[in-house]
């Protein structure tokens, strides 16, 4: 086995980029002039792109290492909007535009040879009094909490954890009979499914359930774990997870990570080595199979980019 095969796979997600194109050859060929070979097509590839990405993948300008469900985005959508159909939902209607347009994000994956289709596994929805809200609001409302360790903000947090939990029910089981009816599809396409941690209080599952979810799934399934380091080190500002921990829990099902830093004021899919995370840690959890993809913000400069990857690139040596 060469020694390139011995380090994972890096790529940069169009997440960066694909606001600026309309054509879909000129952007997959903007990152591989930054030295990427390969790329992950993020939930914002509007149809006009689509021409373009697959010329430049038969080509070989560059390889697609993943793609973000729904990618590309349904027609008429215009912007990115992972969120559009959620798999834990009760409506009918929606379940189904769900399973559609997964299944057709699982078929474009397969068509640009791409090896893992990256998910979201919905939500707890709330009529009325989300606890989400007052957790957001704490802050604001108390300026001089040192948050997670205050003691009101930590009773807040388990009231609110129990609210959660009375109410998910449903969803937790719609959402796993939804993943249930996907995964031979995908098995059958060859993509993988990589379900991905979240930042927000009500998505699912609950950052203590995901080990166990993804051990109820068979062993031989179609799909594995895909860490978000922005999304775990926002949940550990919240008191809701320890990111070193999770990433121990979840280690034998790993399959791929999105690397992106959180600044000091929360922001995410900042520059990598910008802002508070712990890089070092995280890459002693990287595996040669896995896919490492750079998602930064659009605001985030060229020379942001070049940073992230080359902080990458040392990590990895």
């Amino acid at each position: 086995m060469s020694a390139l095969r011995l380090k994972p796979t890096l790529s940069l997600s169009t997440s960066w980029c694909s606001h600026r194109h309309t054509d879909g050859y000129a952007m997959l060929r903007e990152m591989a002039d930054l030295g990427f070979d390969h790329a992950e097509l993020s939930h914002g590839i509007r149809i006009v792109l689509v021409p373009g990405i697959l010329k430049a993948v038969e080509e070989g300008v560059i390889k697609i290492g993943s793609t973000h469900n729904f990618c590309p985005l349904p027609m008429g959508v215009s912007h990115a909007a992972p969120n559009l159909f959620e798999p834990s939902s009760l409506d009918s209607r929606e379940h189904d535009q769900w399973l559609r347009q997964t299944k057709r994000s699982i078929d474009f994956a397969a068509q640009v040879k791409a090896r893992v289709l990256v998910c979201h596994l919905g939500s707890v929805r709330f009529f009325w009094f989300n606890p989400a809200r007052a957790l957001d609001k704490f802050p604001e409302r108390h300026p001089q909490a040192v948050i997670p360790g205050d003691k009101a903000y930590q009773a807040l947090l388990a009231k609110s954890l129990v609210r959660l939990r009375k109410r998910m029910g449903p969803f937790w089981e719609q959402m796993k009979a939804s993943v249930n009816e996907i995964l031979e599809y995908a098995a059958q396409k060859k993509v993988k499914l990589g379900f991905e941690n979240r930042e927000a209080f009500n998505e699912l599952p609950v950052d203590e359930d995901y080990a166990a979810f993804m051990e109820s799934l068979p062993a031989d399934a179609s799909a594995g774990y895909w860490h978000d380091t922005g999304h775990a080190d926002i949940k550990q500002s919240m008191g809701l997870l320890d990111h070193h921990l999770h990433l121990q829990k979840m280690a034998p099902r790993l399959i791929g990570f999105h690397l992106h830093d959180v600044s000091e004021e929360g922001k995410d899919h900042q520059p990598v080595g910008s802002g508070k995370i712990d890089f070092k840690m995280v890459s002693g959890f990287w595996r040669p199979e896995h896919l490492l993809t750079i998602e930064l913000s659009p605001r985030v400069d060229v020379e942001g980019v070049r940073a992230s990857r080359q902080r990458i690139l040392d990590l990895m040596r």
